[in-house]
């Protein structure tokens, strides 16, 4: 099990000016920021990051948002850091997510649900390398 996730702060979330209140939320709850960058996603990027769900009828919608405005990405470190992140961020439907989780206090519906969080310790690793070199990991 590894102790790394990778997070993004989604361009809703950032044009609804949630960044602040999120990055306090993630590390009160005990998980340390190793990287840390605000960018933007090309098409390119995000069709490539989100290569799983290509086949998915909303794959055009999803490129479209993400590439809309900057996203924060970051890696976080704590124990059995993907399943109490995906415990923090909540269910992707921000109307089934539990009181205080980041969905229910940031997301508007589930197409923008505010934050990503990594599904599992192999996409972990693949994400965080999506974003960040070894020398941008502290």
């Amino acid at each position: 099990m590894s102790n790394t996730t990778l997070m993004m702060i989604k361009p809703d979330a950032l044009e609804n000016g949630h960044i602040g209140n999120i990055l306090e939320k993630v590390t009160s709850a005990g998980f340390r920021i190793k990287a840390l960058k605000l960018t933007q996603l090309t098409v390119n990027d995000a069709e490539s990051f989100y290569r799983v769900h290509k086949e998915r009828p909303f794959f055009g919608e999803l490129v479209n948002f993400m590439t809309r405005g900057p996203i924060v990405a970051a890696i976080l470190e704590k124990e059995n850091a993907v399943s109490d992140f995906r415990t923090l961020i909540g269910s992707t439907n921000p109307a089934e997510a539990a009181e205080g989780t980041l969905r229910k206090l940031y997301a508007s519906s589930m197409g923008e649900n505010a934050v990503h969080g990594s599904d599992s310790d192999e996409n972990a690793a693949i994400e965080a390398s999506f974003y960040f070199s070894q020398r941008e990991r502290f």
